[in-house]
Formats: C-alpha cells, structure tokens, sequence
C-alpha cells in the first residue's frame, strides 16, 4: 500500500513469531502517515492472520529467513527501480538481520525495534529487575530453574507473564499507549481480512511451534550484527529488558561498525507505544532520505 509507485519499499517483518500487530495485511489505510512517505508491504508470517498454518517442529528459524528472502526477491522483481528497506519487531529482527546478511544487494537498509542478540530472557538483568519489581521468592525459584534448552511451554508462558505483569520490560507503564483499538476497528473492516483472518491475528498455528522457542532461546546474533554491510538502525525503549538495551548498546558499541546505530526511546519497552511508532516512522524517513542515521 503506497501514494506512488516510485516510493521507497518498506517490508514489514512482525514479531512473535505468530503475533502480526500492528502491521497486518489487514492494515490497508490504517497507516496513512506511513503510506504518504512509503510502499508498505504488510506480510502476515507463515501460522498467522491471513497466512494461518499450524506450524510443525519441521520448521525452522532458518525456513522462515528462506520465506523472508523469497518475499525480497519477488518484490524486487515487481519493483526493480525502488529501494527496499527491512522494518523488523522483535521476533522480526531476527528475519532482518539474517536477510540482510544474505541479500545486502538487494537490501538498501534496517530499521528495527527491539533486537534480539544472545541470553533472551535467561539473562542476570532480567532476573534482576524481576527481584527488584518485588517478584516473590517461590516465584524467583520456579522461574530460576527454567533452562533455554529445557522449559516445558507452561513454564515459559509463566515466565515472560511474570516480565509482563511486574515489571516495564514488555510496555512502559509511563508511555503513551499506542492506539490498539484503532488497529483492530481497521482490522475488522478490512477488505482483505475475513473473520476467520482476524482470529487467527492471536489464536493460529504458530503457538503450536515449540522449536523455533527453542532456536530462539539459544541464538547468538552478535557475529552477523557487527559485520553488517548496510545501514542498519535499532529501536530500543529503555526499560526493555526481552531484548535487553544494555545488551544492545555494549554491542553496538563494540562493533565499530559505521552501518551499525542504536537509539533509545524513553518510556518504551519491549512493545512500542505510541511515541514509539512516532520513532520507527521518523527513522524510516531518515534511513530512506540519508542511507544512513
């Protein structure tokens, strides 16, 4: 969904896996401050909204980059004079590294919120802040025995609830919110969405998956970060602690790295609110514009 042809390519990647808010193919004319700049390309991911599909142990971290790559190239192919960008949420930033490390010919730059890199979740800062927040001993316990290579998905569930409910790691409680009603009215009138599309927005065939969980839980991204090739921006709100802001910043910084470049967004978690896509809009256009930030 674009004002012109010739504008530049915004590929959305959304996060979870299996969580395609608030960019949904869905989304048709609920973005327009995006849409007057740039050719959003809304993808709902294999297992959910309009793509739902239960998602077997067959499939991979690694079949969804395919997937990602096969989309860049077929866009590429539509479109062979516009520049393509990556906008990758969380889950996304993973398919947003990994594509650009195999197509940074085709890729003119990234913008991500919320970049996972190494320990997420199972980390001392997490636990931490948890402990801070007052989280009560018996929980700490159950939640300490938790290992990335052994949790049962309850377990996890419990977890990353726990992040959610005690503390500002998901959504800064001090943000302003980001208007999640509007999306889904959108939503519900979309052209492109049936009922059954909207449902499977948060009830689909990827929470079946528990091996991508487990990929993603064991996954190191600092090696393909630092020798990215393109400009690549992250997004991170201050209290996010999912995808850790310390973390980002000790790598970012350690890297040298001129197409590499962190910013951090006060009053944001892991989940951007309103302010937050105030941001991802403003970097878009800048990334766009300069090649750079």
């Amino acid at each position: 969904e674009g004002k012109r042809r010739d504008l530049p390519i915004v590929i959305t990647l959304h996060g979870g896996s299996g969580m395609p808010i608030p960019f949904a193919v869905g989304c048709r004319g609920v973005f327009p401050t995006f849409t007057e700049q740039f050719i959003m390309v809304y993808w709902d991911q294999l297992g959910c909204g309009i793509n739902d599909y239960e998602i077997a142990d067959s499939f991979t971290v690694d079949s969804y980059v395919e997937m990602t790559c096969d989309l860049v190239r077929f866009i590429k192919k539509d479109f062979s004079q516009n520049r393509i960008y990556l906008c990758g949420m969380s889950w996304g930033s993973v398919l947003s590294i990994k594509t650009a490390s195999t197509l940074p010919k085709l890729i003119n730059g990234v913008v991500v919120w919320g970049q996972i890199t190494k320990n997420l979740f199972f980390n001392q800062e997490v636990y931490e802040t948890l402990h801070k927040a007052g989280l009560s001993e018996k929980k700490m316990r159950r939640i300490r025995t938790l290992t990335p290579d052994g949790f049962e998905p309850k377990e996890l569930q419990f977890f990353t609830g726990c992040i959610r409910k005690y503390t500002n790691g998901y959504l800064n409680k001090n943000g302003k919110k980001l208007s999640v009603g509007k999306i889904l009215l959108g939503i519900l009138r979309s052209p492109d969405y049936s009922l059954k599309d909207v449902k499977a927005i948060i009830i689909n065939g990827s929470a079946k998956s528990t091996k991508i969980w487990s990929e993603l839980l064991a996954i190191d991204l600092q090696p393909l970060l630092q020798d990215v090739t393109i400009p690549y921006h992250i997004l991170q709100g201050d209290t996010d602690i999912v995808t850790s802001t310390m973390q980002i910043r000790e790598v970012v910084e350690k890297s040298n790295n001129p197409n590499l470049s962190y910013q951090i967004i006060e009053n944001s978690g892991h989940i951007p609110g309103a302010e937050g896509m105030d941001v991802v809009l403003g970097a878009l256009k800048k990334i766009t514009d300069e090649g750079s930030i």
